[in-house]
């Protein structure tokens, strides 16, 4: 990839080319191909909308209107903006365009930072029923007195591949209207080390082309692009370790936005969740920030005791919100049960039942992890990540019991609201849960997006920093695990691809 502040290999071709050539059609006009500027061809024509499913809130939703638009009309007129000027919300504020929104963690962290959702979509039906709910409870934005979560946004039960600019402009903005920040995380099972790591030989890899898409579209002021770290060592088509994620930065610069990538933990920005992922902020016209510098770390001191300051605080645990939260109700409660019972009850804090190890070339004792629905937290650090599985991990309780976290407690832990009214089947709830944006992380970076926005443009066009080091050392010992065991894992993904139509395993690597 061609950058002007690091010389890393240009990738043969942009991520939205790739998916377009995937489906047979022409290349977005953005697409980087074979290392070259981007080729600007004429628009293709329209495909044609698809019909819109039916309302996932009351009522059902006339052809071409949001899921807003069908609320009680007694508070719609006040949620729904009759203008919007270009590039200013209803009051002057800073507008937001959330791309999968799923349940909505993404929008809560930002708007506590202080930005306004002008449009939520998502394809997921019960997602969008649960930032309907959320709409219509109205609940106070923290820190902000005088705000609604999801106040005023229209909120679309849409494909991302059908969105245009047009559907994502506020009514009655003109048509060079642009959003100050364009967010969204597309799904990461394609590159997820719990899944099968397909990358964007999964479809849902390719709806990476589209937010790229939407970006040349709409011109936003600022992109932010969340996903899981395995992103960063995803293969490209030449089998390098990298080069999705260069891809993407490539795609960027060809629309002119440099990027900034860095993987950031929750549990450091006062989250009781150890949750790592990677995160990108772009910019045409902006100085771009730097990430948020920790509030919290495990060790809240340095060398010999002394203290890192006064705005480094502990870890927040695991046993601390959960102490702060009411018990359960009993329905709410899962006990072990089964041929695993006795084994749970057997563990300590921090520990789980293993899976079978995989003897490799530089593992001879085998290649071995935790189950992942058999996994006991422990009460004095932030919880591990919260996965999108109706098995989250086992906690112990003070007579000794143990119990599954509860889908509240889940949500708690991402950073939700108590009251956020999720909506759906158990299982929709775990998986829009453990899904969703970690609302501390979003919150940090909105508060450092909207410092920059505030400044104005920069008198000089932004540049993509390189690399951080800690992103290129995963590269390398990516590249060096292949090398030496390369043959072996492409066996056991296939393997675990052809048994996906049924049971898969929950076995992730330690």
């Amino acid at each position: 990839m061609e950058r002007r502040a690091s010389r890393r290999a240009r990738p043969t071709a942009g991520v939205a080319g790739r998916a377009a050539a995937r489906r047979g059609a022409r290349p977005a006009p953005f697409a980087v191909r074979d290392g070259r500027s981007a080729h600007r061809a004429r628009p293709a024509t329209r495909r044609p909308r698809q019909e819109r499913p039916r309302d996932p809130c009351t009522r059902r939703a006339p052809a071409g209107a949001s899921v807003s638009a069908t609320l009680d009309p007694a508070t719609s007129a006040r949620r729904t903006p009759r203008r919007a000027a270009p590039g200013a919300g209803a009051r002057g504020e800073a507008q937001l365009v959330s791309l999968f929104s799923g349940a909505g963690g993404l929008d809560v962290g930002l708007e506590r930072a202080g930005w306004s959702t002008t449009v939520a979509t998502d394809v997921d039906a019960d997602c969008v029923r649960t930032l309907c709910a959320a709409q219509r409870a109205a609940l106070p934005v923290r820190g902000r007195t005088s705000h609604r979560h999801l106040q005023g946004a229209r909120l679309l039960l849409q494909d991302v591949r059908t969105l245009s600019a047009a559907d994502l402009r506020p009514e009655r903005a003109r048509a060079d209207w642009r959003p100050d920040l364009l967010a969204g995380g597309p799904p990461c099972q394609p590159w997820s080390s719990a899944g099968h790591q397909r990358g964007l030989e999964d479809p849902r890899g390719q709806l990476l082309a589209h937010m790229l898409r939407l970006v040349g579209e709409l011109r936003p002021r600022f992109v932010l692009f969340e996903n899981v770290r395995g992103l960063v060592t995803a293969l490209g088509p030449t089998g390098r370790p990298g080069e999705v994620l260069e891809s993407i930065q490539a795609d960027l610069a060809a629309l002119g936005y440099a990027s900034r990538v860095a993987t950031l933990n929750a549990a450091d920005y006062g989250a009781a969740q150890r949750r790592v992922r990677l995160l990108l902020l772009a910019s045409a016209e902006y100085e771009l920030p730097e990430f948020p510098a920790p509030t919290h770390a495990r060790l809240p001191s340095g060398p010999q005791g002394l203290p890192f300051g006064p705005e480094v605080k502990p870890w927040v645990t695991l046993g601390e919100t959960l102490d702060a939260l009411p018990a359960p109700e009993e329905a709410e409660v899962v006990r072990p049960a089964g041929p695993r019972a006795a084994a749970l009850e057997a563990l300590e804090p921090g520990q789980g039942l293993r899976t079978g190890g995989r003897v490799e070339a530089n593992r001879p004792g085998g290649h071995w992890g935790y189950r992942q629905d058999s996994f006991l937290a422990d009460p004095s650090l932030p919880s591990r990540t919260i996965r999108a599985a109706s098995t989250p991990d086992w906690v112990r309780e003070s007579d000794g019991r143990l119990r599954r976290l509860t889908v509240r407690e889940c949500a708690v832990l991402q950073g939700f609201p108590a009251d956020w009214p999720l909506q759906g089947g158990a299982a929709s709830r775990f998986r829009q849960v453990g899904n969703a944006v970690q609302v501390d992380v979003a919150q940090a970076l909105g508060e450092v997006l909207l410092q920059s926005l505030r400044r104005g443009p920069a008198a000089v066009p932004p540049v993509s920093p390189p690399w951080p080091a800690q992103l290129l050392r995963r590269t390398r010992y990516t590249a060096m695990e292949h090398r030496v065991n390369g043959a072996h894992r492409v066996r056991v993904r296939a393997a675990g691809q052809a048994g996906a139509s049924g049971a898969t395993s929950p076995a992730v690597e330690a």
